[in-house]
This record gives C-alpha cells, structure tokens and sequence, in this order.
C-alpha cells in the first residue's frame, strides 16, 4: 500500500468509542495520569497533537491500548482494571479530535483500526523512528539511498528480518549525520535506521544504524 493510498480496514475515523467511555475516564485520568500527562497538545508529556502522531500514525488502537494497559500508570502498568484502560484509551482518542460511534472500545474491536489522518495515512511526521532499505550512492557531499523503501516505523534500530530481499522502491532518501565511513559499500544494499527530518524523511534521516544486507542493488 502506498503512503498515500486509503487503507481498505476501519480508521479511526470510524467511530470506535463511545462518548460514555469518555466521560467515564475523566475522573480516572485526573486521579492517576494528570501528574505526568496532559490531554492538551502542550505541556508535560502531550497526549494529543503533534506527539500523539509522532507516537502513533500509522499504527492500531491495538498497539494504543496495549501500550497504555502495559505502560501505565508510570511504573503500575496493568494496576487499574481492563475496562478503564479501554476508557482511557477512548479518552485519548477524543482529545484528538477523532469522532464517538455506538459501540465501547475493546481490544477485540481495536485491535485492526488504524491510527491515520482523515484524508489518508500519508507520511509518518518527523522525529518518527523508522528503518528505510536503498542502495548507497553519493550525491554531492551526501550519502543518499536510492531505490530506497517508504520509511517504516519501528521500535528498535538495526537489521529487519527481510531486508536484503524485501522489494525496494523508488524513493531517494539522503542520510544525515552519518558517523560510520561507508565508501566501501557504495552501490550495495544498505540498511538504515533513524528519525525522520521532516515529514516522511523530506529533508533526510538522522541516521543512527546503518548495515549492510547485500553485496548487490538493487
């Protein structure tokens, strides 16, 4: 799929709490998350706005509730009952503009809804961790991949499991701040992990990892 295309599954665009659940969460959060949390889109650790789709773009409600459930309250993941987390996790989603429908929130009809913006996943936004695979080549004074893959999120740095045989694309994504002497490997396929810089990587990636995977590209 491309990043552009409209995902065929349900989004959270949908309607996939409801406003009771909301409502019911407010007082659990005021009581158990306000003190490291805020559901404006500024301030100490912003459930809403620019890092709730840093954090979450293109992922699942699944992926949400199970980090939520898991993670909190800080350091007492898994303390509060399996309803309040799903009410929580509505919360959130409100405070994000997404729309309430008819039917609770539960990891069972979570689990597939994706986290997109209205009019199509488009680009992850900067600052996402993510691993791109291309074939190494200079341009100018920058290394560059070309042929490289979409950036996909990811929650480590390093290899993936199919990266020197997973189809490349047909981008070209410059690496920034590449510590490593990569003469070496110009032309092979390369492995790169990083933080975007700007949207979908348009001014390049921060590189962190970058391996070899194959001898040849593409």
């Amino acid at each position: 799929m491309k990043a552009q295309e409209k995902p065929a599954g349900r989004t959270v665009w949908d309607g996939v709490y409801t406003d009771a659940q909301a409502d019911r969460a407010t007082a659990i959060f005021n009581q158990s998350c306000s003190n490291c949390h805020t559901l404006l889109s500024q301030g100490t650790r912003p459930l809403s706005g620019d890092k709730f789709w840093e954090g979450y773009a293109q992922r699942t409600v699944g992926d949400l509730i199970t980090f939520v459930r898991t993670n909190m309250p800080n350091g007492n993941g898994g303390s509060l009952p399996v309803a309040t987390y799903n009410d929580l996790v509505a919360l959130i989603l409100k405070s994000n503009g997404f729309p309430a429908g008819t039917t609770e929130l539960a990891p069972e009809t979570a689990a597939t809804v994706q986290i997109i913006p209205k009019d199509g996943p488009g680009e992850l936004p900067a600052n996402t961790l993510v691993r791109v695979v291309g074939c190494l080549a200079r341009s100018g004074s920058d290394w560059v991949l070309t042929n490289a893959t979409a950036p996909e999120r990811i929650e480590k740095t390093g290899v993936g499991p199919e990266d020197a045989a997973r189809p490349l694309g047909d981008r070209t994504t410059t690496l920034k701040f590449v510590l490593t002497r990569l003469d070496a490997f110009t032309g092979h396929r390369m492995s790169v992990s990083g933080l975007l810089m700007g949207p979908g990587g348009a001014e390049g990636i921060n590189v962190t990892t970058v391996n070899r995977v194959a001898e040849t590209c593409p």
